[in-house]
């Protein structure tokens, strides 16, 4: 659950990250089946303004295409924090982040594959 003071004008924002309307709506509250984790956004009365640590907690988008993904999502209302970029010796593995309009960081990031 994402909580905002601006429910609507995040909603409107993933609708474009997600590219595709919620899955559903009640009563200012929003929600997508993402992979297989739901994304709920609604409006929290603790919450107010921008995030002021917005790296503590950071929603993962898994996808193959990061740089697509960043290119297409780059064009809506995200703010960039980062371009996609392959982390240390991880060759292959692509992470991109963005900040929402309540400034939480979301990633891109190429799926995790495990050697197991």
């Amino acid at each position: 659950m994402i909580g905002t003071h601006q429910p609507k004008i995040l909603a409107e924002f993933y609708k474009k990250v997600f590219d595709r309307k919620a899955d559903w709506e009640d009563g200012g509250w929003y929600g997508w089946q993402v992979g297989t984790t739901n994304i709920t956004i609604g409006e929290h009365s603790e919450v107010k303004g921008s995030s002021k640590e917005p790296q503590r907690i950071l929603l993962n988008f898994e996808t193959k295409e990061v740089k697509k993904e960043f290119d297409r999502i780059k064009k809506t209302d995200a703010k960039v924090v980062k371009e996609p970029y392959e982390p240390g010796e991880a060759k292959g593995m692509w992470i991109a982040t963005f900040a929402d309009p309540d400034g939480n960081y979301f990633q891109l990031m190429t799926p995790w594959e495990s050697n197991n």
